[in-house]
């Protein structure tokens, strides 16, 4: 569906269709009023949805300016929008949704000298955090979604983070904004003396009405201001009234973050740095119970820490039943529950000095303690804090749990007896959660297993909030401590500030939006806060069912696992691991992991505005841009497994379409390799020869910058056929052949068998032609897939009945075993014990205790991200350490290949992009005589192809050092 011809709610008259041609027509920028754009932005990682009048993207601040001034020209009421990662319900609105984050994002100016920064909104906070880190200052407020979250969201939720105990609230680091009005007017605000505002008050004009009227408010309020607002640090809940007081210098500027843009719009900020200490020493103290932990929080302020987190236990079994960063689970000591205590300083002396001070002063109390030095360990410690807003979501065997009540904030000195108040509420109302938070400014998390399915369901969740509210106001403390009000916690405001207050939040939104064109419905005058929710009792999902895969972790139903996706957007961060390499070359939210799981959910719930089937148009383009990658089945907090659902949504849509011609040539690719390695030679003159192999290229559907591959001119099981058998008393093991190591790289196989005999194995390998069928997948060719998994359980029956190993060179196709066919033959023993004896060759090897020759020389390492995201890198680091090799093991994503998508002519640009990001530039910058190491086929073609390097498999290493050994 198109957009809303006319749109009527309450308050809003609005011909939609006029104003997305008017906005096409007039503003720099994408205008997008489509089903497919309005329900991808219809929720945030809130309980909340509500499908947008449309989204605007504009390209520059003056493209900003008239959609402003268009919408105001319609009465369209506007939402500002970055990352889409608040819980609270402030980034979905019936509104026209303007998304500052693909193209106002540029880091502008950082002054070292006054460590001020300059910044668009759609910055993203680790842009500004290393562009600080350069002079040795960093952005204070980091919270656990730095890596996506944009500067305009954490202005407009006044975003803390773990180092807020260093550096205060984002409200306490900004020094002034630059905004816009809805009606219009642009101006820079900031602190301003009593000489500066009556000034301005004479002025007159729009902005002297609205500096007069402030002063008035503030004037009119100040008394009560002081006594009801809570005097702790973590006070995010209401509006920032506090900073119109004189003593805090009247600063309109952080007045207005915290108001979850429902008063006026943020064009550029000028944040304060702070130094940002040098040498870091984390300290993790473990304790019987989260409650022992909170009350050691006070006694361990006084040391100085830059950051102290608390973890429960509970958390911790969530993460190991759901297999979620078990590597660095495995660094906490032991306990119950944890606190995480960083301490800084110029040398890495006064940083221990602290933390010691602190470890001897808490070791009556603690069960265990860990001090960790080195930053890789450091960081894989803080990587659980992070992943705990989402890690209790989607565990087996569990209720779902979700956000309502997660960040209540009180006097840490008061927080191990609120927590036992607030434990035995949540029992009182039946309700389970994990606890975690900002311990240090008495911040707590945690979601909880609440119901939303029935009306009094719901009536008995509102009935807790407001005890919940009762409690943490009985403390003196807040009702968010970090993520806002929104709608979660509008209608509680009274509770805690008294409506007489709320009345001045009124007062002051007026002020700036007297036509309630902001954000309207939050935070004052505030939609209830069991309206629009996402899986509420009116929720009324379509049956659509999936055919070919048995989705076991989400009892077999489509529809849960696109559920699955709480929004947390770890898919949208700009560096590190690998989610979502599509988003990292456009830019666009349908191209995340999370955009793509939201358009499925909406493509099955009967209010969307799309489709409700698998024809969806709207769903297949944005599934057309995944790598299936399987990234986001590891590093996905909720474990989203797009490929699996990429896979099983085209399977049906190409029930009644054509598929796309590399579907029959590189999906196909195991056919035509086999015909062509029968002449080989004639294949590659048809796919080489300059002029043969554009009409090749053409007719297959490859882009015209790619290569096709060199067939080899001997298989490798032709090799293997004619070679006298060895080791033939020894332990047999089976090597998979797969396609591309058998027809295209023969010599990464040949050299596997000499490695594998080298430990001391016999090898044989499949007496009749097998292919796992792994590039069928991407196309939803999934009958002929498990066609050709039936025949490789009946060809391979009685080696996989004896438990021989089966050992796989090419990650993809290992992963196939490990992953796919336990999709499609979830009862199946033979399947199950096919899937639970295939290893990729460092897996085995390492699993073995294999002890190869020592080697000298340096090597940079990318890891495929099927071989990361089902097997991890642990064994391939463990083999290659062993070898003595200088190895840097990159942190490079994906290498943008990934199978066919690389080789198609509409993302081939893409494909290079996301290579670009660090893989390409990491080979190029190599000295020649360091080894590149890579073991996918896709891999190592985006490589060659792109740099002309050669890569080595790590069997072409190992075996380079068994004949150096032998030399």
């Amino acid at each position: 569906m198109g957009s809303p011809a006319f749109l009527q709610s309450p308050g809003l008259t609005l011909d939609a269709q006029a104003l997305a041609v008017e906005l096409s027509r007039e503003i720099s920028g994408e205008v997008r009023f489509d089903g497919g754009s309005r329900s991808l932005y219809a929720t945030d990682a809130s309980n909340y949805r509500q499908v947008p009048i449309g989204v605007v993207i504009p390209h520059t601040v003056d493209g900003l300016l008239k959609t402003l001034e268009i919408c105001r020209k319609h009465n369209a009421p506007v939402l500002a929008r970055g990352a889409g990662t608040s819980l609270c319900g402030q980034t979905c609105n019936v509104a026209v949704v303007i998304d500052t984050s693909k193209y106002l994002n540029r880091v502008i100016s950082v002054d070292p000298q006054s460590r001020l920064a300059r910044v668009e909104p759609g910055a993203v906070c680790d842009s500004l955090r290393h562009a600080a880190e350069k002079h040795g200052l960093t952005f204070g407020p980091d919270p656990a979604t730095h890596n996506r979250c944009t500067l305009g969201g954490m202005i407009g939720n006044n975003s803390c983070g773990a180092h807020s105990v260093m550096a205060g609230k984002t409200v306490d680091n900004i020094h002034r904004l630059e905004i816009v009005t809805y009606d219009g007017l642009r101006m820079w605000i900031g602190p301003t003396s009593d000489q500066e505002l009556e000034q301005i008050i004479r002025e007159g004009g729009r902005r002297g009405e609205i500096y007069a009227d402030l002063k008035a408010l503030r004037d009119q309020y100040a008394q009560q201001i002081r006594t009801r607002f809570p005097k702790i640090k973590r006070r995010v809940s209401g509006y920032n009234l506090d900073q119109l007081l004189p003593e805090n210098g009247f600063n309109v500027a952080r007045a207005l973050v915290g108001t979850e843009g429902t008063c006026v719009w943020v064009l550029q900020a000028e944040a304060q740095l702070v130094h940002s200490p040098p040498e870091r020493v984390v300290v993790v103290l473990g304790y019987s119970d989260i409650y022992a932990a909170a009350d050691q929080t006070p006694a361990i302020l006084p040391f100085g820490p830059i950051a102290l987190e608390g973890l429960d236990g509970s958390l911790i079994e969530d993460m190991r039943r759901k297999h979620l960063d078990l590597r660095n689970v495995a660094c906490l000591p032991k306990g119950n529950a944890w606190l995480l205590v960083e301490f800084g300083g110029d040398t890495k002396d006064e940083a221990q000095a602290k933390a010691k001070a602190m470890i001897q002063a808490q070791a009556q109390h603690t069960v265990a303690q860990q001090i960790y030095l080195d930053r890789e360990t450091q960081n894989r410690v803080w990587a659980i804090r992070e992943t705990g807003a989402a890690a209790r979501n989607s565990v087996p065997g569990q209720p779902e749990v979700y956000p309502g009540w997660e960040d209540a904030g009180v006097d840490p000195h008061r927080i191990g007896d609120y927590l036992r108040d607030y434990m035995k509420l949540l029992h009182k109302y039946g309700y389970d959660t994990s606890l975690y938070g900002h311990f240090g400014d008495g911040c707590i998390h945690g979601r909880i297993s609440f119901d939303f399915s029935t009306r009094e369901s719901v009536a008995h969740w509102r009935k807790f909030l407001f005890e919940a509210a009762d409690l943490v106001v009985a403390y003196g403390g807040s009702l968010s401590g970090e993520h806002g009000d929104g709608q979660a916690r509008a209608e509680l405001l009274p509770i805690m500030f008294g409506e007489e207050l709320v009345n001045a939040f009124r007062i002051f939104k007026y002020i700036w939006d007297p036509q309630g064109r902001m954000n309207p419905g939050k935070v004052v005058d505030a939609y209830p806060l069991d309206a629009n929710l996402r899986v509420g009792p009116e929720y009324k999902p379509v049956p659509l069912k999936p055919i070919h895969f048995a989705f076991r972790k989400d009892n077999g139903s489509f529809l849960h696992a696109a559920q699955r996706c709480v929004g947390t957007g770890k898919c949208r961060r700009i560096e590190g691991a690998a989610m979502c390499p599509s988003y990292r070359a456009t830019g666009e939210e349908k191209d995340t992991t999370r955009g793509r799981a939201r358009l499925l959910f909406e493509m099955m719930n009967s209010d969307s505005p799309m489709d409700h089937s698998f024809r969806n148009e709207h769903v297949k383009e944005a599934l057309d841009t995944c790598l299936s990658c399987k990234s986001c089945k590891s590093e996905c907090p909720v474990q989203v497994d797009m490929a699996s659902y990429k896979a099983e949504f085209f399977s049906q849509y190409y029930l009644e379409k054509h598929r796309p011609i590399q579907a029959y040539t590189i999906g196909q690719i195991a056919r035509w390799a086999r015909i062509g390695s029968f002449m080989p030679g004639v294949t590659n003159l048809f796919t080489q020869s300059p002029v043969l192999r554009d009409v090749m290229k053409m007719l297959a559907g490859i882009a015209k910058q790619r290569q096709i591959p060199r067939f080899a001119s001997q298989t490798f099981v032709q090799w293997f056929q004619k070679r006298p058998p060895k080791n033939e008393q020894k332990q047999k093991l089976l090597l998979w052949p797969d396609t591309f190591n058998n027809h295209f790289h023969p010599e990464v196989a040949q050299a596997a068998v000499d490695v594998l005999e080298h430990a001391g194995f016999q090898v044989i390998i499949p007496k009749q032609h097998l292919c796992c069928g792994r590039p069928l997948f991407d196309f939803g060719m999934l009958d002929q897939a498990k066609k050709q998994f039936s025949e490789i359980l009946a060809a391979l029956r009685q080696h996989i009945l004896d438990g021989i190993p089966l050992v796989g060179l090419e990650p993809s196709c290992v992963t196939a075993f490990r992953d796919e066919l336990l999709n499609m033959f979830p009862d199946d023993e033979l399947a199950k014990k096919l899937s639970g004896q295939s290893y990729l060759l460092s897996e085995f090897l390492d699993k073995v205790g294999y002890k190869p020759p020592k080697m000298t020389g340096k090597a940079i390492v990318h890891i495929h991200c099927h071989h990361k995201a089902v097997m991890g890198a642990e064994a391939e680091r463990n083999i290659l350490n062993k070898t003595g090799l200088a190895i840097q093991i990159l942190d490079s994503g994906c290498c943008g290949m990934a199978g066919s998508y690389g080789f198609e002519p509409q993302h081939v640009e893409d494909s290079l992009k996301i290579a670009e990001k660090v893989l390409l530039p990491a080979v190029r910058n190599a000295e020649r005589t360091t080894r590149v190491i890579a073991d996918g086929f896709s891999c190592r073609e985006q490589v060659y192809q792109s740099t002309e390097r050669r890569t080595q498999h790590l069997a072409e290493v190992l075996r380079d050092g068994i004949r150096n050994a032998s030399d």
